[in-house]
């Protein structure tokens, strides 16, 4: 297991026990304490494991370590479903032997899902991967996210997200994007934690802002699934769109993420209207 993966971990398993009070979890006797969270050996008895043992975990070694004990770590720390299954990742990832770390990342998309991009007239969609590149677009997903496809060298949404002031304003609830992007990466880290582009990513968000750096180190994770968004395009101003990611399984590591507007509603006649200012202004381009 990678010195990586050994921070990662602890990183995680002491920012989620620092979070957990006495109370939270019925020690209602617990006497006076220098910090609010839990004592190791309070989450060692609540789990079910010796203090060593969970020494161990807290230290970043999860090689081996039992779905069982997992899941008694994830009750004694009242871990989420996201939380749970970043756990369970960061125990395969523990598992996997060093040819199975270095599988190469999915970098290209294949012509089927690009022809199946092109035929959602109406929807705005696009594949990305887990450190949130744009691998690909449809025409109307293209034109929604005209600011990021203008320089094509950087085409991810998290550094637009972080780097881009335009993105401020695109993102009307930019702090609660903010905190989604980071979620996401986070989850990211521990699928693969190998990956050395992800890495060079984060690192270089967290030299350049300090907006991520400080929600990068309280390692919070969530699921990415479905939902609405409030955006504002400089063309056709303000959209309430439902979104959907849906992981391909044909494609470990890639992500079809779909916008749509409900029937009827304003935010379906500017999506018509972007897409007939996009097909004109590529008509105009020939």
């Amino acid at each position: 297991m990678t010195s990586n993966l050994h921070d990662e971990v602890r990183d995680f398993l002491t920012s989620r026990r620092a979070r957990t009070t006495p109370d939270d979890v019925g020690l209602l006797h617990a006497g006076s304490r220098r910090v609010p969270g839990l004592r190791r050996e309070e989450v060692a008895a609540l789990a079910g494991v010796s203090v060593e043992y969970y020494k161990r975990l807290e230290r970043g070694n999860l090689r081996g370590v039992s779905d069982s004990v997992l899941d008694a770590l994830a009750r004694a720390l009242r871990l989420d479903e996201a939380e749970r299954t970043h756990l369970r990742n960061f125990a395969r990832a523990a598992g996997r032997s060093s040819a199975e770390r270095d599988q190469p990342v999915v970098r290209t998309v294949r012509p089927a899902l690009v022809r199946l991009l092109e035929s959602m007239t109406g929807t705005a969609a696009g594949v990305l991967n887990d450190r949130l590149d744009v691998l690909a677009a449809n025409s109307l997903g293209r034109a929604l996210y005209s600011d990021v496809f203008g320089d094509p060298a950087r085409s991810n949404l998290a550094r637009y997200t972080f780097l881009d002031s335009r993105s401020t304003r695109f993102y009307p609830r930019w702090e609660a994007m903010a905190d989604e992007t980071v979620a996401i990466l986070r989850t990211a880290v521990s699928k693969n934690p190998d990956d050395r582009e992800l890495g060079e990513l984060t690192a270089e968000l967290s030299a350049s802002s300090e907006h991520f750096r400080t929600r990068w180190a309280a390692h919070d994770v969530r699921f990415h699934r479905t939902g609405v968004k409030d955006l504002h395009h400089p063309v056709v101003g303000d959209l309430v769109l439902s979104y959907e990611a849906m992981d391909l399984p044909s494609d470990p590591g890639l992500t079809l993420l779909a916008y749509t507007a409900e029937a009827g509603s304003r935010a379906e006649d500017s999506l018509r209207m972007l897409g007939s200012h996009a097909a004109k202004a590529a008509h105009e381009g020939r």
